[in-house]
């Protein structure tokens, strides 16, 4: 019981870790990238509809995304969600594509991005300190642990929580160089 509790408090740090780095990427750094637009959803015959099943998306020049729809007549929806989108970017619509140019990010708006990073890091590590106390609460409750295993389970949890909180750390310390990168 006590190795089934810590296998399931690790697959958990680990979907925190997954979804923190995913949520990475709609931080903008000064260059395009695709996975900006991951979580633009467009209006697209009255459901919503992610951006990139509707269109193709290219990076051009690595400051332009260049975003063109299979069916032209989306073309207005679609810069109508990247407005909404809240990317910081506008989109110009030249009647065939759109494009959003990636603005070069000034020292403020790094400084604010490396916030944002922060800021997300620590929300993942509360999550895992979540998955940590369930853990152990449930190693606590189990009564067919003996007091050894019980205290051998939440050493296991607590260096798996140190673990990954680690990790956290190293990824967004590798996404704070890079928005600070000019």
């Amino acid at each position: 019981m006590a190795y089934l509790v810590l296998d399931v408090a690790k697959e958990k740090m680990d979907k925190v870790i997954a979804h923190f780095a995913e949520s990475l990427t709609s931080i903008r750094t000064g260059r395009a990238n695709t996975t900006m637009l991951d979580h633009v959803e467009v209006d697209y015959y009255g459901s919503p509809t992610p951006v990139n099943q509707i269109a193709s998306i290219s990076v051009v020049e690595g400051r332009t995304l260049v975003i063109k729809p299979y069916d032209s007549s989306s073309l207005k929806n679609i810069e109508k969600a990247c407005n909404e989108a809240d990317l910081g970017i506008a989109p110009q619509n030249d009647g065939t594509v759109i494009r959003l140019t990636v603005p070069t990010l000034t020292e403020e708006t790094r400084k604010e991005m490396c916030k944002k990073v922060s800021k997300f890091a620590e929300e993942a590590k509360v999550q895992v300190r979540n998955v940590r106390r369930d853990a152990n609460e449930a190693a606590k409750k189990d009564d067919t642990l003996t007091e050894d295993l019980e205290k051998d389970c939440l050493d296991k949890v607590q260096k798996a929580t140190d673990e990954a909180i680690k990790k956290i750390d190293e990824v967004a310390a590798a996404k704070e160089k890079e928005v600070m990168t000019i």
